[in-house]
């Protein structure tokens, strides 16, 4: 599946599962492989998913969209009500005996060099005014329908454009198009890095923006917060100074 406007890549594109694992820039090691490469004049990132486990192989294969194919067909969603996200390039495909095995998502690389994962120890007065930006951006994500379900902080990158914060989600195989609601929006934001005047600062941002209860919103982003780290920290190190 090729973006119309990539058309002329894709003489490129059909060589690159087998010269994936010689080209580019790694910037993420794990079950997933993601790559910068360049192609002419683009700097491109590309995403190898792992082989799944062989009911998933089946799942994917004949029932559900793959993680990679929705990655590429969720952005349109995004971009038409004028929210950012790398622009899709193409979607591949490897099959063996006819189940699925790699997949590929490419994308533009992002000119944004930030990400969520610098707030985990800021103090609020260090980060203020990005908060507030994210805060008033979030709920407008939310009231447009859009929620991505691993709002997770190497998801949002941001970087400052002519004096305004701009935001860009990546990582977007796992959307929910649809009402968001005020318990659901705040619950949105637990997997968060951040200290508790990180988390106040939003949901009273948060709620003004949304027309609700500021007190009520604390209250509920900062429970949704506890809920998932307790549970978190009892399979995983935590990386940042964890205050619940």
């Amino acid at each position: 599946m090729i973006n119309p406007k990539y058309e002329y890549l894709r003489e490129y594109l059909s060589r690159l599962p087998y010269t994936f694992g010689q080209e580019g820039r790694v910037i993420y090691r794990g079950r997933n492989l993601i790559k910068v490469l360049t192609v002419g004049d683009l700097e491109i990132n590309v995403k190898r998913y792992g082989v799944p486990f062989l009911v998933n192989k089946i799942v994917y294969t004949f029932f559900r969209l793959s993680k990679g194919k929705r990655a590429f067909q969720y952005p349109e969603t995004l971009l038409e009500k004028g929210f950012e996200t790398p622009c899709p390039i193409a979607y591949l495909e490897q099959k063996r005996w006819g189940l699925i095995e790699h997949s590929f998502f490419v994308s533009i690389q992002s000119p944004y060099q930030r990400n969520f994962y610098e707030f985990g120890n800021a103090e609020i007065d260090s980060c203020r005014d990005v908060v507030v930006a994210f805060a008033k951006y979030s709920a407008r994500l939310h009231e447009a329908g859009i929620l991505h379900r691993d709002y997770s902080p190497g998801n949002i990158l941001f970087d400052q454009v002519d004096g305004e914060y701009h935001f860009s989600l990546v990582d977007i195989n796992r959307m929910y198009f649809g009402p968001v609601s005020l318990e659901r929006g705040c619950a949105n934001f637990a997997r968060l890095w951040g200290q508790i005047p990180f988390f106040e600062l939003l949901a009273r941002e948060y709620a003004t923006e949304r027309g609700a209860d500021p007190a009520y919103c604390r209250k509920l982003v900062l429970a949704y917060r506890k809920k998932f780290w307790q549970k978190f920290k009892l399979k995983h190190p935590i990386k940042y100074k964890l205050e619940l």
